[in-house]
């Protein structure tokens, strides 16, 4: 474990220097002899940190020279703007295009950038029906029996187990399991607040979010959003003494992509904690970091109780057995009486298959796999943007997750443009589902956990001709 750490902790010193351009496209790194020197570590270690770099594509090896940093690591293209938000009369998300874009969920012969959703071969789906058959073969009941309304009490405390960005601030009594994330965002909203309520999001914000906080009668208050740090906090200094709640996507923000800085989640919960403002942390991309460590969650910091720790399997092992857990503080008592009246209890079989894979799947394997090919694709969808979509095309810098969002000239609108695509088997999310006003127009999303094929790439030539063909 100590190599492994050692090698991608002098991967992340040479990643730093090439985007402080301290190395430059073109430069050669010193030879594997004089690093190993350097570094005071042995041959092999530097050779693993020199592989990994190369698997980034942020250094390429030319026989008999070395290795070089490579084109790709240099940026092409601005970041997405920081919108100031234009509040309309129309202040409710675009359900219809959202249902339009969610209905290609069934269409197998679709190249689908639109929806979060891994591509099959990212999952373990081999281990996974190893822990189906050991269930269906210990369980005595056939699964027939009741949970306890918080959950399965062994799902509980291996979820606490792999918590372990909380230094062991958790326990299984301090979490509830839900049906995924959103149903767990879903029970946190309708815990803290109550018809007429407002309750602050990012902008652009994940339109699940946006769709909870209208169908349960509160008032979403958009804040401006930077694509590297997140939320502006003093634009939501201005606001916190008029909400009752904050719904944010800390690490990995679906759909910008950004890992909030550890000392702005530090001031963020120090401001909840001041005017005693619960927020609802939804933290289910935080294992798909592409850096050496896990980001520390806002829950972390939290010594008030008020943060509600969000998390779920969807994005990592699997979508559609809908395990998703919260860790809700001094709400807890309140979700499950809650969950009791809606559901009585979750399925006990997913929960006791996510049980027997996390204890003998080798997760933190499966996770290392998961993120190397995230990353990989990664920079794929970054080259392949900059090569085919016009030039003022702005596009995101995620540190993690799996979505990337651009920003095309103004004189586009990608909900038109969606239509023309979806003509051509191709499908992304338009700009505007990310909003209740009718902003983001011109903007979309790309999902990029996607086998990476010829077709892929092909098809993200087509929509760049699209845009080029719509200015």
């Amino acid at each position: 474990m100590a190599k492994d750490v050692l090698y991608l902790k002098i991967a992340k010193i040479i990643t730093e220097q090439i985007q402080s351009e301290t190395l430059q496209f073109g430069d050669r790194l010193p030879s594997l002899r004089s690093a190993q020197k350097l570094y005071n570590v042995s041959l092999n270690t530097i050779k693993l940190a020199y592989m990994e770099l190369e698997s980034r594509s942020l250094v390429e090896s030319r026989p008999k020279f070395g290795y070089f940093v490579s084109q790709t690591s240099k940026r092409k293209l601005a970041l997405p703007s920081v919108i100031k938000i234009k509040e309309s009369g129309l202040e409710k998300p675009p359900q219809d295009l959202i249902d339009k874009v969610f209905g290609t969920i069934s269409h197998p012969d679709l190249t689908q950038f639109a929806l979060g959703i891994p591509g099959k071969s990212f999952l373990p789906l081999a281990k996974l029906k190893k822990s189906m058959l050991n269930v269906v073969k210990n369980k005595n009941d056939s699964g027939t029996n009741l949970e306890p309304a918080q959950g399965n009490e062994n799902l509980r405390r291996e979820m606490a187990k792999w918590a372990l960005v909380l230094e062991g601030k958790i326990t299984e009594d301090d979490l509830v399991i839900t049906s995924g994330a959103m149903n767990a965002i879903y029970h946190c909203l309708m815990a803290v607040t109550k018809p007429g309520d407002s309750v602050a999001v990012e902008s652009p914000v994940y339109f699940g979010i946006l769709q909870a906080i209208h169908l349960l009668g509160l008032k979403a208050v958009e804040i401006p959003t930077h694509p590297i740090y997140g939320i502006d906090l003093n634009s939501l200094k201005k606001v916190l003494p008029k909400i009752s709640a904050c719904c944010f996507v800390t690490n990995f923000n679906n759909p910008l992509g950004f890992q909030m800085p550890d000392e702005n989640k530090k001031e963020l919960v120090k401001l909840i904690t001041e005017y005693n403002i619960p927020l609802i942390e939804d933290d289910l991309y935080g294992n798909l970091y592409f850096g050496t460590e896990r980001p520390k969650p806002c829950k972390f910091y939290d010594e008030a109780d008020l943060v509600m720790w969000v998390g779920s399997v969807s994005k990592t092992l699997a979508p559609g057995y809908r395990v998703g857990w919260v860790a809700p503080g001094q709400f807890k008592d309140k979700i499950i009486r809650q969950k009791l009246v809606q559901t009585v209890c979750s399925p006990s079989f997913y929960s006791d298959v996510i049980t027997d894979f996390l204890e003998h799947g080798r997760y933190d394997h499966h996770l290392r796999m998961f993120r190397n090919k995230l990353y990989s694709n990664y920079l794929q969808i970054q080259k392949a943007v900059a090569n085919y979509f016009p030039d003022n095309t702005k596009v995101s810098e995620p540190k993690g997750g799996f979505m990337l969002w651009l920003e095309l000239d103004k004189r586009i609108c990608t909900e038109d443009l969606y239509d023309e695509a979806f003509s051509k088997k191709i499908s992304f999310a338009p700009g505007r589902m990310f909003s209740q006003h009718n902003q983001y127009t011109n903007c979309m999303r790309l999902n990029y956990a996607l086998e990476w094929t010829d077709r892929v790439e092909s098809d993200l030539e087509k929509l760049g001709k699209m845009i080029k063909n719509s200015i």
